[in-house]
């Protein structure tokens, strides 16, 4: 943690701030290592503290590592006061889209004569490049997610409804180490596969449908994110080539993914090949994202995004072709980037399973 710490401080004098005060959640736990639900990271130039309150001060003390704890009183804003003139603080950055307007008016009158410097994105971007510990959650967390999904194939059949596939799902990956899911579980069959987010209902499985599993979980606060499409029964040829399609798509823009590459560009290597097959206003959404601590961080892998790929970031690489009563597939695997191009964390099936 002292490190990301210090990658902080180094950037204040840059921005002409004086210290950065901490409050959205994935970022206050990438700082600090913090899991409660309660606190404040605190980074000035030459020190950082911790500020939680009575209930979670020794978990903060036995969890966070690189600052000072400090437990505040009834009203936390005294207790940051009173560092900020300790340290002679003028300018104090906030995370801007993190604060409500009535947060940002009750500190700026605390805080007086203490000026409020609104930021967005400073510390998203350092968790953009992961280092090796967290690679490591990752991986756990995208091994889990495959376990499961072999588990399940088993129980679809004919018969049985969406909702029921996706509690075993969740089952299974908690029962392998998951703290639960890091996304609302999308079971989608028969013509509920033309939603890209048809999260699971009451729908039973029919002899015919394409069903999509869109699914992923949360080890040790890092996330997985998963997607196949398999076949119940026998389906027609359009079916067929609208799957035969998504994974040449998918396949195309992982053999060529690397690093250098803007998110637009990315995202061009599949949408090409959908849209050369002549289904390109049917992938109407962007190839991918960026997978951490949260289920959508950046890098964005889209027709909008002037990010640049570097090796340690990992994203999703996920194409779909959604066709109204038809149906729809898609196909996800997280994938970090390498010096040489991109691997694969997720190693389920993706021929056509019909089952």
């Amino acid at each position: 943690m002292r490190e990301r710490i210090s990658r902080v401080q180094k950037e204040l004098e840059e921005r002409r701030l004086d210290a950065l005060l901490v409050t959205d959640p994935h970022n206050r736990r990438y700082l600090s290592g913090f899991t409660g639900t309660s606190g404040y990271v605190l980074i000035g130039r030459n020190d950082a503290v911790f500020l939680t309150d009575f209930r979670y001060v020794e978990q903060a003390r036995d969890q966070v590592q690189g600052l000072r704890v400090v437990r505040h009183g009834v009203q936390m804003v005294e207790a940051l006061k009173e560092i900020l003139n300790e340290w002679g603080v003028e300018t104090l950055g906030f995370e801007q889209e993190h604060v409500t307007v009535g947060q940002w008016e009750r500190l700026t009158s605390a805080l007086a004569p203490v000026r409020l410097s609104g930021t967005t994105g400073w510390v998203e971007a350092l968790r953009m490049v992961k280092d090796e510990g967290e690679l490591a959650l990752i991986r756990k967390a995208a091994s889990i997610a495959d376990q499961a999904f072999r588990a399940v194939l088993d129980h679809i059949h004919p018969g049985v409804r969406e909702r029921d596939l996706a509690l075993m799902l969740e089952r299974y990956m908690q029962d392998l180490g998951a703290s639960g899911p890091s996304f609302d579980t999308i079971v989608a069959s028969g013509w509920r596969s033309a939603l890209p987010h048809g999260v699971a209902g009451e729908k039973t499985v029919e002899s015919g449908d394409l069903v999509t599993f869109d699914f992923g979980c949360v080890f040790q606060g890092y996330c997985s994110d998963l997607t196949r499409t398999v076949a119940v029964g026998s389906i027609d040829e359009e079916k067929r080539r609208i799957y035969q399609v998504v994974l040449e798509a998918q396949q195309a823009a992982l053999r060529e993914i690397r690093p250098g590459m803007t998110g637009r560009e990315a995202d061009a290597l599949a949408r090409g090949v959908i849209e050369a097959a002549g289904y390109g206003e049917a992938f109407g959404h962007s190839l991918g994202h960026g997978v951490g601590l949260a289920i959508h961080e950046n890098p964005r892998l889209a027709v909008q995004s002037d990010e640049v790929l570097k090796p340690g970031m990992v994203v999703t690489v996920e194409p779909g072709i959604y066709v109204s009563g038809v149906g729809g597939v898609r196909i996800e695997d997280d994938v970090l980037i390498t010096a040489q191009g991109c691997t694969r964390l997720t190693f389920s099936p993706k021929e056509l399973l019909i089952l």
